[in-house]
């Protein structure tokens, strides 16, 4: 090795270590940066620092990946600007169910739907909805919006097209998608009840159930078709308002959505061609304009998972990677090993966030039964800590625009045992087969 090429290794080393640190810390300290910016300005020094061409850098990004979450971006906002999770919602909510039963329909309703479209999404549309009819029905409302911040993360795990992590696995792995679902549902129905046990049964919620909303000012407005619409709601995502309820737009979408589905189960047909054909499809509207689709696209996210492909990859180059995996190797840790990929899975997403842990951990997998543990891992832990998703944080902040309170404190006594107990499921599941 020559110098130069010693000292472009520690540049990117540095940049590596430098970009997961903001990744841990969601920014760098004294710079307005997101985990997006870290990553991407990480992309443009491994480049900047001639590490890397940009025809190497281009090449580096799983193009699949990034068309099949663009592609069901685009399925996900059809829904969202059809009003379909508003409407579906508000139907829930209007069922004559007791307490219990009404949080087992909305956890069940919330991991059906997640497992489909995006649970980052999912929990955009429905929490202001669920915060009002916990108002409406004088409800503690916490135990309804934790169980949709779960049952969202939970039911996500159901399909390679549930969250980005697994379309990220499903695409690298090449898992087929049915034999995916069937190793996956049944752990995943299987939590859902374990979530919907613990809301309804477990330690503490007794009182929760007791605890009615105060009285405090209504910080929610509608709109003309009666969907809440929390005041000066804003996100990653975009200032976002509930549209009417659409009949046309949310059966094309879900006409597509089903097509897909289809063809992920039945042919052999490449998931990203086929996903950019339904959004193609969707584009296509006279009434929805394809800017406004466009903008309920997220791409801050697709930002970050290119600049991170770009960055592991130059880091990959080093060769310190597998130095590292060697040396844990001969300590007797395998991370193909069921027990060693769990406890990196859960310990990485909850450290960096759950896709770039599964994008420093799928590099070194090469077997379709760890690509199932690592899919079912790395989501089912995001309900261990706040900030763990998007989803829990997404959650959390229009809680508080429609006038509740949750914290970490509150998640934890939540998320930590059900994350405990649905892994719990997951190991004995895949023990088992």
């Amino acid at each position: 090795m020559t110098p130069e090429h010693g000292l472009i290794d520690w540049g990117i080393v540095a940049i590596f270590v430098t970009v997961y640190a903001g990744m841990i810390l969601g920014d760098l300290p004294r710079l307005k940066l997101d985990r997006s910016g870290v990553a991407l300005l990480g992309a443009i020094s491994v480049i900047g620092l001639g590490a890397m061409s940009t025809a190497q850098a281009a090449s580096a990004v799983d193009l699949p990946t990034v068309l099949l979450l663009f592609s069901f971006m685009v399925v996900s906002a059809q829904m969202r600007l059809g009003g379909f999770y508003t409407a579906v919602t508000r139907q829930v909510a209007a069922l004559p169910l007791g307490r219990n039963a009404l949080l087992g329909a909305l956890i069940f309703v919330a991991g059906a739907l997640s497992a489909v479209f995006s649970n980052d999404i999912i929990c955009l549309a429905m929490t202001p909805v669920v915060a009002q009819l916990c108002r409406q029905r004088r409800l503690n409302p916490v135990p309804f919006l934790l169980g949709l911040a779960c049952a969202a993360n939970i039911g996500s795990a159901a399909t390679l097209i549930g969250n980005p992590q697994n379309m990220l696995i499903g695409s690298v792995l090449h898992l087929p998608f049915d034999g995916y679902v069937r190793q996956a549902l049944p752990p995943v129905v299987l939590s859902l009840g374990v979530l919907w046990a613990w809301l309804a049964w477990g330690p503490g919620a007794r009182a929760s159930a007791n605890r009615t909303l105060p009285n405090e000012p209504d910080r929610s407005a509608k709109n003309a078709a009666g969907d809440v619409v929390p005041v000066e709601l804003a996100s990653g995502y975009g200032p976002l308002q509930a549209p009417p309820f659409d009949a046309w737009q949310s059966a094309k979408g879900l006409t597509v959505a089903t097509a897909l589905l289809l063809v992920f189960l039945f042919t052999d047909w490449p998931r990203e061609v086929a996903a950019l054909v339904g959004a193609a499809v969707l584009l296509l509207s006279r009434r929805l304009h394809s800017s406004h689709v466009m903008g309920f696209v997220d791409w801050q996210l697709l930002v970050l998972f290119m600049g991170l492909f770009v960055v592991n990859h130059a880091f990959e180059s080093t060769g310190l990677a597998a130095q590292v995996v060697a040396w844990l190797a001969t300590q007797g840790v395998q991370l193909a090993d069921p027990g060693a990929l769990f406890v990196a899975g859960v310990g990485l997403s909850n450290l960096v966030s759950n896709v770039p842990a599964v994008m420093l951990l799928l590099p070194h997998l090469s077997d379709q039964d760890a690509g199932v543990t690592l899919a079912l891992v790395s989501t089912l832990a995001g309900n261990l800590l706040l900030v763990g998703s998007i989803a829990n944080l997404i959650v959390a902040d229009l809680a508080q625009k429609c006038g509740v309170a949750l914290d970490w404190r509150m998640h934890a006594r939540v998320g930590v045992p059900v994350t405990l107990l649905t892994l719990g499921v997951v190991w004995a599941w895949l023990r088992w087969l």
